[in-house]
């Protein structure tokens, strides 16, 4: 806010001075802030000065000095300036809700997708409640292990990251196994989840850890500390990760990359038939690029009757999630 200015109480205002008598002609501004303090400003025609003043003449006065400066222009100017016209926000839960409304879903099942454009920090979450994490849960378990390695001020050993390789790209199970005891099974994976911001996932019981209960938004949470800038993991930990996730196996890089045409992209799948309903956990995790853009995205399912109805539903899910961003932002 521009300063006003001051005067001593019954001072004479500076524009009843010489000025206005010396002047060849002037031009008198009068305006009005936004207090209701008549602002006048006097410059002669002839010179180079600015006179300022906060005085407040009565009408009177304001007619003596046009007479005494027959060309002078009085203008007034609006005392409230018109608000800037408000942008409605976009509602982009809801874009994404009106577009999962054309995805298949069968009897029983349940799916959440969540979205992140890194780039404008665009987010969008479907759907809610926690849901077996399955394999995805492995990206979790070397996330923790490399900020244990990192508290420690140590490397991986050359036995921890055979095992993250066979777990990362292949999905090992043996592997994941031999990781989740490393780093302290689920007290320990709560512990880095803590720092990671993940406040909805909860390890699974004992040697369980494809019973890992999570969230999308979580899942997407997980992604920014892998994929992002932003990140308690160290550069050297976060291309460890990345490099895995984008170099798994064929046949298991199904699921969010299925969101565009071009290869760059890095996952990791879960899927897990439930011994006692024989239906399917299918999940997928990962940063895929769409027209040179990068999206994270975390699409979980369960209660599918076959594991390919289950994928066919991720990927689904997948592609109406970023295009519900993309037309968000068009």
């Amino acid at each position: 806010m521009d300063p006003q200015t001051a005067r001593r109480p019954g001072a004479r205002p500076s524009w009843c001075g010489p000025l206005l008598y010396t002047a060849v002609a002037s031009a008198v501004l009068v305006g009005v802030t936004a207090s209701g303090t008549t602002h006048v400003k006097a410059q002669a025609r002839g010179g180079t000065g600015l006179v300022s003043s906060s005085a407040s003449p009565t009408a009177g006065a304001q007619a003596a000095d046009a007479s005494r400066t027959p060309e002078a222009t009085v203008e007034s100017v609006a005392t409230t300036a018109s608000p800037a016209p408000t942008v409605p926000a976009v509602d982009r839960d809801a874009l994404l809700a009106e577009a999962m409304e054309s995805v298949a879903v069968e009897d029983g099942a349940r799916v959440s997708v969540a979205v992140l454009d890194p780039e404008s920090g665009r987010s969008a979450v479907y759907g809610d409640g926690s849901f077996d994490t399955a394999s995805i849960v492995k990206v979790d378990i070397l996330a923790a292990l490399l900020l244990q390695a990192q508290d420690a001020g140590r490397g991986l050993t050359a036995t921890e990251k055979s095992y993250a390789t066979a777990m990362i790209k292949s999905s090992d199970n043996v592997s994941a196994s031999e990781l989740w005891d490393t780093i302290g099974r689920a007290k320990g994976l709560a512990a880095a989840n803590e720092r990671f911001g993940l406040s909805g996932t909860e390890g699974g019981d004992g040697t369980l850890w494809g019973l890992t209960q999570t969230t999308a938004a979580d899942q997407l949470a997980l992604l920014e500390q892998v994929f992002g800038e932003e990140s308690v993991l160290n550069e050297a930990s976060r291309a460890y990760l990345r490099g895995l996730m984008g170099d798994v196996a064929v046949g298991q890089d199904w699921g969010v990359s299925a969101v565009g045409a071009e290869p760059q992209f890095a996952l990791k799948n879960g899927w897990l038939p439930r011994s006692q309903t024989g239906l399917w956990v299918i999940n997928s995790i990962g940063r895929v690029t769409v027209d040179g853009h990068a999206y994270l995205v975390a699409a979980l399912s369960q209660g599918n009757s076959t594991k390919a109805k289950g994928i066919s539903l991720v990927e689904a899910a997948a592609r109406a999630a970023v295009s519900s961003l993309r037309d968000a932002d068009v």
